[in-house]
């Protein structure tokens, strides 16, 4: 299996979806993607609380659970990295201990405001960032660990800061470097101003909205694709439409009766390797 970093060198985009457990990434890897995101925003939400809340020991071991079962490359978004650049140390530490494939780290304020959802952002100033990326790049055992520097400047500031930003943490040592556009304009000047390769958040909803596609993108230098919001949303609709039916006299949804119902719960069943495990039993401590 490729390693993220011969991914992002291979001639193809990598595209990473969001997976919050062992199942999603169960599901996510039978449908053929290589490389897995584990999202601090969704995770939070998934918590009914927000990133700003969660502890990098809640992300590790969501990024244990995830790597117990499932081998492909898992990056964590890391929010702010958990602390100065004194703590990267220990925060690069615990995230290869834990398996990680790559770490993104965000220029905002600790702690995180909930401000950050509805678009104000507290930045950090430019050379505390870059010392925390190159204690980042110092901290880690290997290079096979990716350090993705991300800003938020786009947005809290302006273009001309966000890129002054990026080009500072490339400098650093960044491997990869996420600036947040807004619309496929500001998405091609990054691809413009800045050395390839580069990541791009796949906003809810898709590409449609931007008016790019995954090809678009890929010639623009962004080597790394992820969505981190559409398997969030699809399962909370699945799941708040699934309550409200059972709340109806405990009947299933449409769709998810009878013979239906058995054939999903077989699917799972093949999903977590059922089948394997009972063979493992019926060799050992169910001979008869």
């Amino acid at each position: 299996m490729a390693t993220l970093r011969e991914q992002l060198a291979g001639p193809d985009p990598v595209l990473a979806p969001l997976a919050l457990n062992p199942l999603m990434a169960k599901l996510a890897e039978a449908a053929g993607f290589r490389t897995l995101y584990l999202g601090g925003g969704a995770t939070g939400y998934e918590r009914v609380c927000l990133e700003a809340n969660l502890t990098l020991t809640e992300l590790v071991a969501a990024g244990i659970q995830i790597r117990t079962t499932c081998t492909l490359p898992l990056i964590l978004d890391a929010a702010a990295g958990f602390g100065d650049p004194m703590h990267m140390h220990r925060t690069i530490g615990m995230v290869e201990a834990a398996g990680f494939a790559g770490i993104e780290i965000e220029d905002q304020l600790l702690p995180k405001r909930a401000h950050h959802h509805i678009g104000i952002e507290h930045m950090i100033p430019l050379e505390l960032m870059a010392a925390k990326i190159r204690e980042a790049v110092a901290a880690r055992r290997t290079d096979a660990l990716v350090i993705i520097a991300r800003t938020n400047a786009v947005r809290a500031a302006d273009m001309d800061d966000a890129l002054r930003r990026a080009e500072a943490y490339r400098a650093a040592g960044a491997d990869l470097l996420l600036v947040m556009p807004r619309n496929p304009e500001q998405a091609r000047l990054i691809g413009e101003r800045l050395a390839p390769p580069l990541m791009y958040l796949i906003p809810a909803g898709g590409l449609g909205g931007l008016g790019l596609t995954i090809a678009d993108l890929a010639g623009l230098g962004f080597r790394l694709l992820a969505d981190t919001t559409t398997p969030l949303l699809a399962a909370y609709q699945a799941w708040r439409d699934t309550y409200q039916a059972l709340a109806d006299g405990m009947r299933p949804p449409d769709g998810l009766g009878g013979s239906a119902a058995r054939q999903l719960q077989l699917d799972l069943h093949q999903t977590i390797g059922l089948d394997r495990l009972l063979a493992i039993e019926k060799a050992t401590v169910e001979k008869d």
